[in-house]
C-alpha cells in the first residue's frame, strides 16, 4: 500500500483546527497616513475598518519619513535587490556602513547583519555549537524558537534552565567542568510573558565559570537605553556580553537582524556561518532604511519616554476596567486566556464586531494553557483607540467568563 501524502498533511492539519490551533491570516492593508488605522479584507471580499493592535512596529518608524525617504532613494540609485551572497558581490557600501552604525549602537568591535533576527540566532548557534569543541549550550527555558533551533541543530549538550532563574543557572553551571566551553543563551525581553532577565546576575556567572553569554535584544533594540540599543545598555551591561542579536524589524521598523560583538568573535561567524555564506545579502535600499531608522531613533531619545508613558497609560487602564494581563516593567501587554479555542473566538469577536486586529497567540508560540492575546501599543494610537480597546475588550472579556464555569474561572 503507498502512502498517502495528501491525506497525511490533511489529517495533521485537522487535528491542528480541533485544537484551535490552525492559523489562518487577517488580510490587512496598511497606509501610512492612517496608521494604526488599516483597512480588513474579508474572506468574502468585503473591506472593513480595523485598528491594528498586534504590530511589532513599536515605535512607527516603517513610516517614518527619513526611513521611507533613505530607503526609494537608495532603491532609485541601486535597484531593488542586492546582487547576490555577501561573498559574492553582495557587499555594498550600505552594507558597511550598516554594519558599523550597528556596532557602535552596541558600543562593539564588530557587527553582523543576516536577512532576519532568527537567521542570526540559527546561523550563530549553530556555527558555534559545531566548531567549539565541546560547547554546552545553557538555555532560558522561555527561549524563542530561533534560539532553540540553532541549539536543536547540533549534538552538543543542552541544557534547560528555570526561567530568569541565577539560582538554577548557577547550580547547573556547577555541574560543568570550569575548563569545559560553555555559553548562557537567553533574551532581554521576553516577547509573550513582558519578563525581563537579570543580565547582570548572569554576566556574573559567566566571569565566575568562564562562559560566554549570548543576550537576545530582539524586543528591546529601539525601545530601551539612552541611544536606544536595549536593556544592556540601560543598565550598561554591553560590554559585559559575549554577543548581542537584534533585529531591523521591529522597533526598527525595517527588515533583517543582526549580532553584534567582538572582532574575532564576528569574523568568526562570518568565515563559518553557513546561513550567512550562503543566503543572499539584504538590499542596499533595506540597509540604508535601518541606517536612517537607528539614527533617528538614537536621536530622539524623547520618542521612547513617550512611548513608555502611553504604555503606563494603557496598562492602568486595563487595570481599572479589571482586564487581567501579566504585570511586567516592559512594553509587553498580554492578556491570558488559557484556551486556543476560546482565545481564537476573542480575537475574531474584536475584529469582526469592534474594528480591533489582534491576533490569537496559541501554541506553540506560548506553551498549552497560557494562550493568549499580545496587545502591542505604537505612538501613533490615539487617546480615542486606547478607550475603544479597552471598553471593547472589556465587553468581550465579560462574556467569555460568564460562559466559564466556577472551577474554570477558578483555575
Amino acid at each position: 500500500m503507498t502512502f498517502d501524502y495528501s491525506s497525511f498533511f490533511h489529517s495533521e492539519t485537522e487535528i491542528l483546527k480541533q485544537q484551535g490551533n490552525y492559523r489562518t491570516f487577517a488580510t490587512i492593508q496598511r497606509d501610512i497616513d492612517t496608521y494604526p488605522q488599516a483597512v480588513f479584507h474579508t474572506a468574502d471580499g468585503e473591506k472593513r475598518d480595523a485598528t491594528i493592535w498586534c504590530s511589532n512596529d513599536y515605535m512607527a518608524m516603517s513610516r517614518h519619513p527619513s526611513v521611507i525617504e533613505a530607503m526609494t532613494k537608495t532603491a532609485m540609485r541601486c535597484g531593488a535587490g542586492s546582487g547576490g551572497t555577501r561573498n559574492i558581490s553582495g557587499t555594498s557600501y550600505w552594507h558597511a556602513e550598516l554594519e558599523k552604525t550597528v556596532a557602535a549602537w552596541h558600543a562593539k568591535e564588530a557587527a553582523l547583519i543576516f536577512t532576519s533576527a532568527y537567521v542570526a540566532n540559527m546561523t550563530t548557534l549553530a556555527t558555534l555549537g559545531r566548531k567549539l569543541p565541546d560547547l554546552v549550550f545553557l538555555s532560558d527555558d522561555r527561549n524563542h524558537a530561533s534560539l532553540i533551533e540553532g541549539m536543536r541543530q547540533t549534538k552538543n549538550d543542552k541544557i534547560v534552565f528555570k526561567h530568569n532563574s541565577v539560582a538554577d543557572l548557577r547550580k547547573q553551571l556547577q555541574t560543568i567542568d570550569r575548563d569545559r566551553p560553555k555559553l548562557i543563551v537567553f533574551e532581554s525581553v521576553y516577547s509573550m510573558t513582558g519578563s525581563m532577565s537579570p543580565i547582570k546576575e548572569f554576566c556574573d556567572l559567566s566571569d565566575e565559570f568562564n562562559a560566554m553569554t549570548y543576550l537576545d535584544e530582539v524586543h528591546a533594540v529601539g525601545l530601551y537605553g539612552p541611544n536606544g540599543s536595549g536593556v544592556a545598555e540601560e543598565r550598561r551591561l554591553s560590554h559585559r556580553l559575549s554577543i548581542i542579536n537584534g533585529t531591523f524589524s521591529k522597533a526598527i521598523g525595517v527588515f533583517g537582524g543582526y549580532i553584534a560583538g567582538e572582532q574575532k568573535t564576528i569574523d568568526f561567524i562570518r568565515s563559518f556561518g553557513s546561513g550567512f555564506i550562503f543566503t543572499t545579502s539584504m538590499p542596499p535600499a533595506i540597509c540604508a532604511a535601518v541606517t536612517a531608522s537607528i539614527t533617528v531613533l538614537k536621536e530622539n531619545p524623547l520618542m521612547r519616554e513617550n512611548y513608555f508613558a502611553r504604555v503606563k497609560m494603557l496598562k492602568e487602564k486595563l487595570r481599572v476596567s479589571g482586564i487581567g494581563f501579566r504585570e511586567n516593567a516592559s512594553q509587553v501587554i498580554s492578556v491570558t486566556i488559557g484556551d486556543a479555542v476560546m482565545c481564537k473566538h476573542i480575537t475574531d469577536t474584536l475584529l469582526n464586531d469592534y474594528g480591533i486586529y489582534a491576533q490569537p497567540i496559541n501554541y506553540p508560540t506560548v506553551p498549552w494553557g497560557e494562550e493568549c492575546l499580545r496587545l502591542t501599543l505604537s505612538p501613533m494610537h490615539k487617546d480615542s483607540d486606547i478607550d475603544h480597546l479597552v471598553e471593547s475588550l472589556g465587553k468581550v472579556m465579560r462574556v467569555y467568563n460568564s460562559t466559564q464555569k466556577p472551577q474554570e474561572r477558578a483555575a
